[in-house]
């Protein structure tokens, strides 16, 4: 399958947008690559994804403490903002190759500040500016990445809306 592109008219389509993706994971483990410029809609598309595996309480944006996890439903969930990363050495020090092999599902914005540092990416999605609302580019990495966005096909005009 090659990229699907969905316009996301406001923040409560980015919204819909990640409880569609978070339904459309299976069990298995994950990387999602979540990339744009400031404000695209990384963190929205995140917080909806989580809420919709089952995250309760507090969602704490990632920014400052660069990674933060979470359970749901028996899976581990570590969601990663690497905006203020310096340099890409520093991911060994927050142990991200061990949240690899962890068997969870890593989100990860800002993942080009950390290129070849990252495990390898089953989904990329790069969110942009259109008018007053949002495009998001979804393309798969990965077989995995494949399987995923085959779970969102059929689906742009109920996300898009």
């Amino acid at each position: 399958m090659t990229a699907v592109e969905l316009a996301l008219a406001d923040a409560a389509a980015t919204e819909r947008l990640g409880a569609r993706l978070a339904r459309a994971l299976d069990a298995a483990p994950a990387v999602i690559a979540l990339q744009g410029e400031l404000g695209a809609g990384k963190s929205t598309l995140a917080r909806a994804l989580l809420r919709a595996l089952g995250v309760a309480g507090t969602i704490r944006s990632p920014t400052y403490t660069l990674v933060e996890p979470y359970e749901a439903g028996g899976r581990r969930i570590f969601h990663l903002d690497l905006y203020r990363l310096a340099d890409a050495e520093e991911l060994e020090y927050l142990g991200v190759r061990d949240l690899g092999a962890a068997s969870a599902l890593l989100l990860i914005e800002w993942p080009e500040r950390a290129a070849g540092a990252l495990p390898a990416v089953d989904l990329w999605v790069r969110m942009t500016y259109q008018g007053r609302g949002r495009m998001a580019a979804l393309s798969p990495g990965s077989s995995h990445g494949e399987a995923i966005l085959s779970g969102l096909h059929g689906e742009a005009q109920k996300v898009g809306g």
